[in-house]
């Protein structure tokens, strides 16, 4: 039974909200712990008379009802608090980014608040003295006791309880009414049913709807939000805390996916027990609710691989328009294994009092009480009930025959081949002819990280793989890869934010010139003279432990008695500078190929080039000792040795030539 038909029978109606709900666990269990955040933890009884004071300080300083109050601040706990206070206060709250004042000025903008809520250090970086009225944290005037404040009238389901801003570049402001923000939280529960004993982790930043929203699944049903001193969560603060704090529900996004597999395995490659992710052997841990982007199977296929037995793994789709709710798709609701998981992104069904429809190929999200959203993603309602994601509209590219491709079906395509984690499919236009499609490819989870790109097939090989799969002209043209894909705010891949393919030396333009846009591909090193000094010295070094060595296998070899001077010295100094070069030929032998990719040469080409250069310093040093010690008539020996040396060292020679003559791809001159 609802509070707010409690309040009914008592003759006392008051209509039920998000607010209400935190407020009636206040009184309930005022002792229970609500926020925890190091030595800032509230309990409900703390955090609810906190956020009291702070609602009659806004409303003092004239805040009038259904007034809008923006919120800047990396205090989390503060800003938990700031949130109630609003509501409580009658008005409805927005949450700036203040890490990023350029995003943080233009989310001002978008939601025309009344108040601005923050702290003097933030306050100039986001408010030039033409916006709204500012009230600084910490100024307000201590209220009597520490009795919360009474919740204001109910304005209405439809009146807005707050302002979310979409993922995009340019974030839009969505009002969300109190209705809405209560369905979206008791649909989620129905389906994660939430207890008193749950503690929650929020990997996403503040301003997003994952959180600016999300805030309800602990604090509406008596759990407790644990949060970073500072916003936001840092990769290994959220592994500690998973770890620390005892979290059983993390609401994470698509990147913290990848971080739970990276450090392991492959996602289609069974994991081994004692190589499992961070926080898998956390007892506590019960459930993962991913949001922000699609999750393909074979993802959530290895995430209950190296999860501990038992957690639920959930793919949450929604929009800021539905607060972070639509639909919900976990591995159980499957009646049987797909084929080619790694190609397939289900969104599942959705969450109870939401509908999910396909209209026209696009999906359309209709929330609790609310209208249809058109999302502008493509979607497939498939025979099981099942809605399958299929691509984004924003994300067609326009091909040099007028052509409108749908990059997704490419990409899904791509991601079948064994040695790709991630990709994604972009036009780039050329400046010796029409736009090319160039693939941006992350190697698998689990796969080495430097260089980057080592395990990534070449363009050859990728186009071999999709021979027969796709229509020849829909086949990337050029490999780039990444070590990660960029991704917006919110999480979603951000093609906006691909770099330019390198360009080599043919082109006109230099990589990263002009544009101001980095180039693909690894940061290596920044200049050669670390790494040639470092191979200086320890060719040097090799080299007077060759010539022990050469005594030891060839004696006699480099005997000078009775060879006069100045010659005796030249032929010591051609010793030495042999048995350098094998100490060089070795360390290149072992630590040259991590390098060689990066010219762009074919990966057969690169491997023959590696291994000859090797052998045209390795050989010097053993072919001349022998030679040395063969007879001049000793015919067989000769021959064995010209046939031994000669012949390879001709044929290394011409392998060398050929790799330094070969043209590396260049993205803007494209030859099919």
């Amino acid at each position: 039974m609802t509070q707010g038909s409690e309040s009914a029978r008592s003759g006392q109606y008051t209509a039920d909200t998000v607010l209400h709900r935190f407020e009636q666990w206040a009184r309930d269990t005022p002792g229970a712990p609500a926020l925890v955040a190091g030595t800032d933890s509230l309990t409900y009884g703390q955090l609810d008379a906190r956020a009291g004071r702070l609602a009659r300080h806004l409303l003092a300083a004239g805040l009038p009802r259904g007034g809008r109050v923006a919120v800047g601040t990396v205090r989390q706990a503060e800003l938990v608090t700031a949130l109630l206070a609003v509501l409580k206060a009658g008005g409805a709250y927005t949450v700036l980014d203040v890490d990023d004042p350029r995003t943080g000025r233009r989310q001002l903008a978008g939601a025309e608040p009344d108040v601005l809520l923050t702290h003097p250090a933030h306050q100039a970086a986001l408010d030039d003295g033409s916006g709204p009225r500012v009230i600084r944290f910490g100024e307000e005037a201590p209220g009597a006791g520490e009795r919360p404040a009474a919740s204001p009238a109910f304005p209405g389901p439809g009146s807005a309880a707050a302002v979310l801003f979409t993922g995009a570049a340019e974030p839009r402001a969505v009002p969300v009414g109190h209705g809405l923000l209560l369905g979206a939280y008791e649909g989620w529960a129905e389906v994660a049913r939430p207890t008193p004993q749950d503690r929650h982790l929020i990997t996403a930043r503040p301003d997003v709807t994952a959180f600016a929203a999300g805030w309800t699944r602990a604090l509406c049903s008596g759990g407790a939000l644990v949060l970073p001193a500072l916003a936001p969560w840092k990769a290994e603060e959220v592994t500690a805390a998973v770890e620390s704090q005892g979290v059983t529900v993390l609401h994470a996004g698509p990147a913290d996916a990848v971080h739970l597999l990276t450090p392991h395995a492959a996602p289609r490659t069974p994991v081994p027990q004692a190589r499992r992710a961070p926080g898998a052997d956390v007892p506590s841990l019960r459930l993962i609710a991913f949001s922000g982007d699609r999750l393909h199977l074979d993802e959530l296929a290895a995430l209950h691989t190296v999860l501990r037995p038992g957690v639920r793994v959930l793919n949450v789709y929604g929009t800021a328009e539905t607060a972070g709710t639509g639909t919900w798709f976990e591995l159980p609701q499957l009646l049987r294994p797909l084929d080619g998981p790694e190609e397939r992104s289900l969104l599942g069904t959705p969450f109870p009092g939401c509908r999910a429809e396909v209209r026209e190929g696009e999906i359309h999200l209709t929330p609790p009480g609310g209208d249809p959203v058109p999302t502008g993603d493509l979607g497939l309602l498939r025979e099981d009930g099942l809605l399958e994601f299929r691509g984004r509209i924003r994300d067609r590219i326009t091909l040099p025959d007028g052509r409108s491709l749908d990059p997704h079906p490419v990409e899904s395509v791509i991601r079948g081949h064994e040695g790709i984690g991630a990709v994604l499919v972009n036009g780039v236009d050329s400046a010796r002819g029409p736009r090319r499609l160039v693939a941006y490819a992350t190697p698998r989870p689990g796969a080495p990280s430097w260089p980057p790109g080592a395990e990534l097939p070449d363009v050859e090989e990728l186009r071999a793989h999709l021979a027969g799969k796709l229509p020849r002209e829909d086949i990337p043209l050029r490999v780039v890869p990444l070590r990660s894909l960029p991704r917006n705010r919110g999480g979603q891949e951000d093609r906006t934010a691909l770099p330019l393919p390198i360009l080599s030396a043919s082109a006109a333009q230099p990589a990263g010139s002009k544009s101001g846009r980095p180039a693909a591909g690894p940061a290596g090193p920044t200049g050669p003279f670390p790494a040639s000094w470092a191979a200086g010295c320890a060719g040097l070094a090799m080299g007077f432990v060759g010539l022990i060595l050469t005594k030891v296998f060839w004696p006699g070899s480099t005997d000078l008695t009775g060879v006069p001077q100045p010659w005796a010295f030249l032929f010591f100094l051609l010793y030495v500078t042999e048995c350098v070069a094998f100490g060089i030929g070795l360390l290149f032998l072992f630590r040259g190929r991590a390098r060689m990719p990066r010219r762009g040469r074919g990966r057969g080409l690169t491997a023959a080039a590696h291994l000859a250069v090797s052998y045209l310093l390795l050989a010097w040093w053993p072919q001349d000792n022998l030679y040395r010690l063969a007879a001049k008539q000793n015919w067989p020996r000769q021959a064995a040795l010209v046939y031994t040396f000669n012949i390879p060292l001709m044929i290394a020679g011409v392998v060398v030539a050929a790799y330094v003559i070969a043209k590396p791809p260049n993205p803007f001159d494209f030859d099919e």
